[in-house]
């Protein structure tokens, strides 16, 4: 569909030509007055405005005030005769991209036009974009109802206001990141950037160009300068992940800039202040590192102003069903396959599962079952032995009934995981289950007697 334009002249032949000339690439509209192109705005949305500055009764200036009002607003561009120059500015200080001089230039005309259509196609763009990572990364991307998630939920809602810097701890998959992103969006740095970089994945070296950038010339290999993380975040939020990985040397350069919000490029002698608020997140024990000397603790001091704790997901096991419901959906759309339904007696075990790599764990988990099972039931029977309890397929391990099996178990103990592994390898078939265990279906029902909590029914 070709772009919508609108002219707005009091002299017919030049409305008439302007149309003439832009019919080709452009859907043209034609208002001879202020008021007719209020009335066409309000009928239609244009995708850009060509209004004349001067014309009898209301001019240019409020055609501009009147189209930037709209919620869709156009491109406008302003055309004056020669010698209003000084109000051709005023138009552009109230919101026109740019302006003509009369009479005008067509392929000036056009270039100014597709320029300006093009960069609001960006700012269309930019919008959508931030309106998704509002919808990602907002408070409500924070999943679970648990009284540890909840706290931390209404300390990011009194923190993302302020400046401060913000430590946030738990092991490895927590959602460390996702809660300083939720800060970020819940800030008024959102329409800032948000800059994160994982520090233990850098060498020192590189650690230290890519956060404070470097001027070219200052080691082998910087064939130019370089802007770094630090300043691509400026006006808006720098995330460090693994904070605690960082050499000493790098930590007396964060140190500097938390005290005096200004960095040095690697090789530079220009100080270079910035506007950026610092995040930082670890899974390791700072106290404890201060402690044995790998870490300053005046640099732990700066970071630890307002500290969160995530909880592993074995903590907040009520928040499993909420999760995995979110990431079935998740993929379930992504690869355009009907969500899988999870059985009572496979979510039970799931939630009992200690889940060590926590959400992201849980999040590989969901993508697997969306893709293997496309739709169906996922049942106890399908899950993996490690989500029981059960060694998967150790060499030693041996058979239900068979020696190998945990040496740490009471003997009771590993009788009952011995008893319940063959129950779910002949899922629930009572008389397939004795014969793997090597005992009578009389002996495998007193058993189920003394151990009702082990009973799965026949299938």
């Amino acid at each position: 569909m070709a772009p919508s334009v609108l002219i707005v002249d009091d002299e017919k032949h030049t409305r008439e030509g302007l149309k003439q000339a832009l019919a080709e690439n452009y859907d043209v509209s034609l208002a001879a007055s202020a008021d007719e192109a209020f009335n066409l705005m309000d009928a239609q949305a244009f995708d850009a405005i060509l209004t004349d500055l001067r014309m009898p009764g209301k001019s240019g200036l409020k055609v501009i005030d009147r189209a930037l009002a709209l919620p869709n607003k156009p491109a406008v561009l302003m055309m004056t005769a020669y010698g209003n120059i000084d109000t051709a500015v005023e138009a552009m200080r109230r919101g026109a991209v740019d302006f003509l001089t009369k009479p005008v230039n067509i392929e000036r005309l056009d270039v100014l036009l597709r320029r300006a259509l093009k960069a609001k196609s960006l700012e269309i763009e930019v919008q959508q974009l931030h309106e998704r990572l509002d919808d990602k990364f907002d408070l409500k991307a924070i999943i679970g109802e648990s009284p540890l998630l909840k706290d931390i939920i209404d300390r990011v809602k009194k923190v993302a206001q302020s400046k401060a810097t913000i430590l946030i701890e738990g092991e490895s998959g927590t959602g460390k990141e996702l809660v300083a992103q939720a800060i970020h969006q819940s800030s008024p740095r959102a329409r800032g950037p948000f800059i994160a970089v994982h520090c233990a994945s850098l060498s020192e070296n590189l650690l230290e160009s890519e956060l404070f950038g470097h001027e070219k010339g200052s080691f082998t290999g910087a064939t130019e300068r370089r802007i770094g993380r630090f300043e691509s975040a400026d006006g808006g939020t720098l995330f460090l992940d693994e904070i605690g990985e960082i050499s000493g040397s790098i930590q007396v350069k964060l140190l500097r800039f938390l005290e005096t919000k200004a960095i040095d490029r690697v090789g530079g002698s220009k100080t270079i202040e910035l506007d950026v608020r610092l995040v930082t997140a670890t899974n390791r024990n700072l106290e404890q590192l201060v402690r044995e000397g790998k870490f300053r603790e005046d640099l732990y001091f700066r970071l630890d102003v307002v500290r969160f704790v995530m909880p592993p997901l074995r903590n907040r096991s009520g928040d499993i069903p909420a999760l995995i419901a979110h990431f079935i959906k998740l993929y379930s759309d992504e690869n355009g396959i009907p969500e899988i339904e999870i059985e009572a007696g496979a979510m039970k075990t799931l939630q009992a599962y200690a889940w060590p790599g926590n959400i992201r764990e849980l999040r590989n988990f969901c993508e697997n079952a969306v893709v293997l099972h496309k739709g169906g039931k996922l049942s106890e029977f399908d899950l993996d032995p490690r989500f029981r309890g059960t060694p998967s397929a150790p060499s030693d391990a041996g058979s239900p009934g068979q020696p190998g099996a945990s040496q740490t178990l009471s003997v009771e103990q590993n009788e009952k995981r011995i008893l319940r592994e063959a129950l779910i390898k002949s899922r629930g078939n009572r008389t397939k289950a004795a014969e793997l265990m090597g005992i009578s279906r009389r002996t495998l029902h007193r058993k189920l007697a003394q151990w009702p909590e082990l009973d799965v029914v026949d299938k």
